[in-house]
């Protein structure tokens, strides 16, 4: 058992709010009204929260095309877990463990959603040190928050793997930019050195190509989010594996 106390996630929301995370201070605290279990919000009912999320975006965007919409939502939900993830491991030197039976879920009407985790149990942040900080971010984040969130979107919207995967990579890359450009925050040469070595081997190996400028870091993707598909006004995103939107006719 660890005399260590739990991480003070409070101080991730410095970094913006797409890294923030609301955390218990005491055992037995309960989440604020409106968040509701993960577990929940990833339910593969054709009328569950997630589904609803799905027409929603598609509604707002303007497309029938449920994969577009999917996508979308799912990169928006990957650039959260991703950048609590990154935030806290290059801050605090831990990766909040935001599994489906722990983690609670708000859902607003803009900006990004609401994440809160109940206080952890005493051995949790000893367990947390055992092992490299890569490798605890690729195990929490990128096979497990990441693997969980592809699996219930894919269980709404059929997407395929290589797209999901390249959406994780996207969004891992872009909250390493985030993170280069508040270096007063945290210190973005061990962020590097995590996402480097995440994207380096499996189930991110081969999704895309991480580097480093002058300007900050470039990430180019193997592949598409389906963005352009929303219309010649849309065309691609700055990672795009396309330098230019296809005719999507």
């Amino acid at each position: 058992m660890s005399d260590a106390p739990p991480p003070d996630y409070r101080r991730l929301a410095a970094l913006g709010p797409y890294f923030a995370l609301d955390a218990a201070t005491a055992p037995g605290e309960v989440a604020p009204p409106g968040f509701r279990p993960l577990r929940e919000f990833y339910a593969p009912a054709p009328d569950g929260p997630l589904a609803r999320r799905v027409r929603e975006v598609a509604r707002r965007l303007g497309t029938a095309e449920p994969r577009v919409a999917a996508s979308v939502l799912h990169l928006g939900l990957a650039a959260r877990f991703c950048s609590v993830g990154l935030g806290a491991a290059v801050l605090l030197g831990s990766v909040p463990d935001l599994h489906p039976d722990r983690a609670r879920i708000r859902v607003p009407e803009q900006g990004p959603v609401g994440l809160w985790l109940p206080h952890p149990d005493p051995d949790e942040p000893a367990r947390a040190e055992r092992a490299p900080l890569p490798d605890r971010f690729r195990r929490t984040v990128v096979e497990g928050q990441l693997a969980d969130l592809a699996a219930a979107v894919r269980s709404v919207v059929p997407l395929a793997d290589g797209l999901l995967r390249g959406n994780a990579a996207s969004a891992l890359a872009g909250a390493l930019r985030v993170l280069d450009a508040r270096t007063a925050h945290a210190p973005h040469g061990t962020a590097r050195a995590v996402v480097a070595e995440v994207l380096a081997h499996p189930p991110l190996a081969g999704t895309g190509t991480l580097t480093a400028t002058p300007a900050g870091t470039a990430f180019r993707r193997t592949s598409c989010c389906l963005y352009y598909r929303l219309g010649p006004q849309a065309g691609v995103c700055g990672d795009c594996c396309f330098t230019r939107a296809p005719d999507h006719r």
